[in-house]
């Protein structure tokens, strides 16, 4: 864990934060964040559920992030920094110590860093701020806006868009004419504008067909480490504002998702599904091509979506985990449930004549 040097008072903060804490905490020193069970005096916690109540009981943290409804649970040394939402207060305090850090690392440094290893194409386009690592690769007519942060290795095909204060993350690959907005932060070893995978039988083989859509990614979203994203076969593929990918997730070609998503690891998108507003898929989900979710929609780990929703709900379509000997005596019931339907049927169609 990376302590401050020069530690903030809870009193600055708790005026980050707009929260509340007693008058005599206000000069309280704070170097970091920590969690509950390992936290000492000069670092601050957080208590976002009431089964975590015993371990903020015996917390040595100089300062909790808490609600005024779990306040009693802290010993009497901590002092208790009351939010309405403690884990979203985790949140921002979380940035505000990461801005402290940097801070101390100096900063962004020159207002313009281009490494001498770096290969820029003439035509490319750097905005006022911009800094690229040694190894990176930005295309011809490549769009840099203000303030952008381009990794190590990373490269950016031609014509690509990069909106401002966006940092890519070492090796990232940006593939041309791909479109990305402010303020997003892509991991190491995306993959961000590939060809969809689009063939057509030709023989005993394939016949490609190139993907000549495009790619576009909204404002403030966040991609995971081994991502790839693919571009479009004729319309582009589309990420909305506000969304966060987590890593090895696949979105296929066409695919259109809102604003506000969350897609937990492993994701997998077939071509072409729709995703509506503030959906979450659960890790390891996978979505049908062709179909549609409507807005608000919550779909559980490891299930497998294979016809459109279009309600707002939760949705889960796994087995519970079960003993190997309870499973196979599951799935030899399920191999006759096409005759027990029948059967079931057949008994049905009797009572009914019976009556």
């Amino acid at each position: 864990m990376r302590k401050l040097v020069r530690p903030v008072t809870l009193g600055e903060l708790c005026a980050h934060l707009d929260a509340r804490i007693d008058a005599d905490q206000q000069d309280l020193p704070l170097r970091a964040l920590a969690s509950l069970a390992s936290a000492g005096p000069d670092e601050l916690s957080f208590l976002t559920d009431s089964r975590y109540r015993h371990s903020a009981t015996q917390s040595g943290a100089g300062a909790i992030l808490i609600t005024e409804a779990n306040r009693e649970a802290l010993p009497p040394a901590c002092a208790a920094v009351i939010v309405d939402d403690a884990y979203l207060a985790f949140a921002r305090a979380a940035q505000w110590f990461e801005s402290k850090l940097a801070a101390e690392d100096g900063g962004a440094g020159d207002e313009t860093a281009i490494h001498p290893n770096a290969m820029i194409d003439p035509q490319a386009q750097l905005g006022a701020g911009v800094r690229v690592a040694a190894g990176a690769v930005i295309g011809r007519g490549a769009q840099l806006a203000d303030n952008v942060h381009i990794g190590p290795n990373v490269t950016v095909g031609a014509r690509a868009r990069i909106g401002a204060r966006t940092v890519l993350m070492a090796s990232v690959s940006v593939y041309p004419d791909v479109r990305i907005g402010e303020d997003c932060l892509v991991h190491s070893n995306a993959t961000l504008g590939a060809d969809g995978f689009g063939f057509a039988r030709e023989g005993d083989g394939w016949a490609k067909i190139p993907q000549l859509g495009g790619l576009q990614i909204g404002d403030r979203c966040e991609i995971g480490a081994n991502t790839s994203i693919d571009r479009g076969a004729l319309d582009d593929t589309r990420l909305g504002n506000d969304c966060v990918v987590d890593n090895q997730v696949q979105i296929a070609h066409n695919v259109v998702i809102g604003d506000g998503c969350a897609l937990a690891g492993c994701v997998g998108i077939a071509g072409s599904a729709r995703i509506g507003r503030r959906c979450l898929l659960g890790g390891g989900s996978g979505i049908n091509g062709h179909i549609e979710l409507a807005d608000d929609v919550v779909v559980s780990p490891m299930a497998f979506v294979t016809s459109s929703i279009r309600k707002s709900g939760f949705y889960s379509g796994t087995f519970p985990l079960m003993t190997n000997h309870q499973w196979e005596r599951s799935a030899a019931v399920l191999k006759q449930l096409p005759d027990l339907r029948s059967r079931l049927r057949y008994l049905e169609k009797i009572t009914r004549e019976f009556q």
